[in-house]
């Protein structure tokens, strides 16, 4: 999966939330799109997504709730080590109150919180706050 359409779909996403939308459609679909979107239903981001014909081009429909402020890829390969989650979530997100920092890993895709808990590092996908 590109990183751009990662990033392309997270914007949408922030865009309509910042217009007051109820839902937003996604283009293309993946499955660490899906993954990424899991661990924002998980968290109380967004309401539920419902993907649409995977196997072709397909479609996501994300309920929103509001909550998002910001939501962001990070578009270049970033490694990060277990011991290091906690200095980067520090760096990247704006408070330690709220925000989480997706990471794929070995053992799949976890939010920071999560890979801690784990001791697992891996690449970061992204951050929403």
């Amino acid at each position: 999966m590109g990183r751009r359409i990662m990033n392309e779909a997270l914007s949408a996403i922030v865009n309509a939330e910042r217009r007051g939308k109820s839902t937003v459609n996604l283009n293309p679909v993946s499955s660490v799109i899906s993954s990424f979107l899991q661990i924002m239903k998980h968290r109380g981001y967004i309401k539920g997504f419902q993907v649409a014909d995977p196997h072709r081009v397909g479609r996501i429909t994300v309920e929103l709730h509001g909550r998002i402020n910001n939501c962001k890829a990070i578009t270049y390969r970033q490694d990060i080590k277990a011991k290091d989650i906690e200095a980067y979530k520090s760096r990247t997100l704006p408070t330690r109150q709220w925000g989480y920092v997706v990471i794929t890993t070995p053992d799949g895709v976890l939010d920071h919180e999560e890979a801690m808990k784990r001791n697992v590092g891996g690449q970061v996908l992204g951050y929403f706050h």
